[in-house]
């Protein structure tokens, strides 16, 4: 009887829910007193339009990218507890949720948190020990560091002749905006390199991608240091920008890999600083091996130490890949209604009872050896079958993912991101799962294991498909945004390479020799330090304080606070870098603003990266590739084409003025962003776009 009047309880309330959603707006909202007199408790949590100037979704919270993070608010799994059984093919939920036993509520696996029991481990680690999120910390931070020094070095190619560029134009007998396109066309290669390398890495894994990237580095520099003719030079630059690709498209994912979400900013600074510090410190370098040795020689020291940094990544940085798809057993039971409106009913945020719900597995339904597989919270499946009146989407794309992220909560974080499937438990099982549960059966693994070149095909998912993936992500507006951030944030530092030595050499100008040209660089690298410092740490400062303040809560907009100094610092940069070298004030003062600008641009960088792959943690790997694809192509190939002739042409401050005004423009954009930020990840899921690739 008592099941009976709960299969009817969704039904009954349909109509009063199809009547409310018919009300307008305001009145839904503002009647909402009235309406919790007639029906007791039911109604008294509406989800509130905003929270801290961010628009939620009209119709669900479930949204990617939003995250449970401080435990101390609420130490429990998301929208689980008081959540009904479904009872029928309605969507909507009994308004009286029944009581759970406490035996089932004991039986349901607690959270894995930080040792202080503060934060919620993000993603849950897997109880394996080759878990990479259970190494221990040495091995993790050497892997860091190894390969934070080779992204250096790969940074600083694009502007290692930045200090040469009328030495070069003399050797060839070319001008210097002709030496200036093969920073361009290096540039290019940056970008098909990463449309190539990025899919190979998903479907091989990480650590031969590396390995191959650094021995193509040092065939590179080779042949640029044996060029005979400014032909060869070129396609040597275009070849070397393809070996060099790695170190943009893919640490970041290998950082999202081996660090939880709370300790992920910093590390993220890290490797910002070390790849943006590349672009300041080695054109610095260069300047005194060109000022002693000539041009060429810089390309030998190159390959010398890259080749220590192929040792350092055969040693220290092994295969970080693990699949954390959840694998649902067959079920024929309905399921729990899983939704970030379980907060609600505590008072954190209101929310309308019949907003639309994913759905989540009972826990009956997993056995305890699931469980020892998986101690995370489950990901949700939506039901097949539409129901009345409700938004009718299939389950959003990181549920079918084959390492995918909880779409609502971004557990499961694997950015080696491959074609999304639907996760049939009846299914084959796939590369990737083989290469995890292996792992997992081996137990403690030797040292000797992790120094395998290659662990086989992770993935069957076809290339060519993995490889147009990252293009389709240009409609997904986090990543549009974080696009253009980033392109704008690191190819301002190329902009200047390709300027200083235009604007310091020479005597019409300051007349500085090649090394003095090289020693301004020690302004941009101390900016680049500070600016590190700044994005990583006061970054998170500023996202656990909007997240205590929105109960508990993490929303990825909150990264986007920081574009107000990112504004300030690039934009007054740019335009008194320009504005005082055409008025010949002292060195100091253009050069003192060189390092304001790579102070801006190393917030902007790191800004834009965290943006996104907090946004689409299940498809940050093809979102790296857009964001340096766009950089390469877009700002770097395009501007090398013209600035110098253009510099000649209008003067530095007219450039410069411009240049300020097209980043204070675009980073305008970051108000609406923030405001609909979170309507717009929904929208995506939605839409599916990723879905049908």
């Amino acid at each position: 009887m008592a099941a009976a009047e709960t299969a009817a309880t969704p039904s009954e309330n349909s109509g009063t829910g199809q009547q409310s959603a018919t009300k307008p707006w305001w009145k839904r909202v503002f009647n909402s007193s009235a309406q919790g007199a007639e029906s007791g408790q039911q109604y008294h949590n509406y989800r509130s339009k905003s929270t801290l100037g961010i628009l939620s979704d009209k119709e669900t919270d479930e949204v990617p990218g939003t995250v449970l993070l401080l435990s101390s608010d609420r130490n429990e799994p998301l929208g689980l507890r008081h959540q009904p059984r479904r009872t029928s093919n309605s969507s909507l939920p009994a308004p009286y949720p029944p009581s759970r036993s406490s035996s089932r509520t004991s039986a349901r696996p607690s959270k894995k948190k930080t040792a202080d029991g503060q934060i919620v481990l993000e993603p849950q680690p897997d109880d394996s020990v080759n878990d990479p999120l259970n190494w221990p910390v040495w091995r993790r931070d050497a892997a860091l560091l190894s390969l934070g020094f080779y992204c250096l070095m790969g940074g600083g190619m694009t502007p290692i002749l930045a200090a040469g560029f009328n030495q070069v134009a003399s050797t060839y007998e070319v001008s210097t905006q002709q030496v200036a396109y093969t920073t361009g066309l290096y540039m290019l290669g940056l970008g098909v390199g990463s449309v190539v390398m990025s899919p190979t890495a998903i479907l091989y894994g990480k650590r031969p991608v590396y390995l191959l990237g650094a021995a193509l580095f040092v065939i590179s520099a080779v042949w640029c240091a044996l060029s005979p003719n400014y032909p060869s030079l070129v396609v040597a630059r275009v070849f070397q920008g393809i070996a060099v690709s790695p170190v943009e498209c893919l640490p970041s994912a290998t950082i999202a890999e081996i660090y939880f979400l709370h300790e992920r900013a910093y590390r993220v600074g890290i490797y910002t600083l070390l790849l943006l510090g590349g672009k300041n410190l080695i054109p610095l370098v260069s300047a005194a091996i060109i000022g002693n040795k000539g041009w060429r020689w810089v390309f030998w020291v190159v390959a010398i130490i890259v080749g220590g940094c192929l040792v350092l990544l055969f040693f220290f940085v092994p295969e970080t890949f693990w699949d954390r798809t959840p694998r649902p057993r067959d079920r024929k039971r309905p399921h729990l209604y899983r939704s970030v409106s379980g907060l609600v009913a505590h008072g954190i945020r209101g929310r309308h009872p019949h907003a639309q719900r994913l759905e989540d597995p009972p826990e009956d339904s997993l056995d305890h050896e699931e469980h020892k597989k998986s101690k995370k919270g489950h990901v949700g499946f939506v039901d097949p079958e539409k129901s009345d009146g409700l938004l009718h989407t299939p389950a959003p794309a990181a549920i079918r993912s084959h390492h995918a992220a909880d779409p609502e909560t971004g557990r499961s974080l694997d950015l080696s991101q491959t074609r999304s499937e639907s996760v049939d438990p009846s299914a084959p099982v796939n590369a990737s799962v083989h290469y995890t549960n292996r792992l997992r059966a081996l137990g403690p693994v030797p040292y000797l294991h992790y120094l395998r070149p290659w662990n086989g095909r992770i993935s069957h998912d076809r290339w060519l498909r993995v490889a147009m993936r990252p293009f389709i992500l240009f409609a997904y507006p986090a990543v549009l945004w974080s696009t253009v951030v980033y392109a704008l944030s690191v190819g301002w530092l190329i902009v200047l390479s390709e300027s200083v030595a235009h604007i310091f050499e020479g005597g019409g100008n300051y007349n500085f020799t090649a090394l003095q040209v090289g020693l301004i660089y020690i302004s941009p690298f101390v900016g680049g330090l500070l600016g590190t410092a700044v994005a990583g740490k006061v970054s998170d400062i500023i996202v656990k304080f909007m997240t205590r303040r929105n109960g508990g809560v993490y929303e990825p907009e909150f990264r986007l606070v920081m574009a107000i100094p990112i504004a300030l610092s690039t934009t007054a940069g740019l335009m008194a870098f320009g504005w005082s070298a055409e008025e010949k004030n002292a060195w100091i003062v253009p050069t003192v603003m060189f390092g304001l600008i790579s102070f801006g641009c190393c917030l902007g960088s790191t800004t834009s990266i965290t943006f996104c792959v907090d946004s689409y943690r299940q498809y940050a790997g093809e979102a790296l590739v857009t964001l340096n694809w766009s950089k390469n192509v877009f700002h770097g190939l395009v501007f090398s084409l013209f600035i110098v002739d253009w510099l000649d042409a209008d003067g530095s401050r007219n450039v410069f003025l411009a240049l300020g005004g097209i980043q204070l423009g675009c980073l305008l954009f970051t108000i609406p962003m923030y405001i609909y930020g979170k309507r717009a990840r929904m929208w995506t899921v939605r839409k599916r776009l990723m879905e049908q690739w």
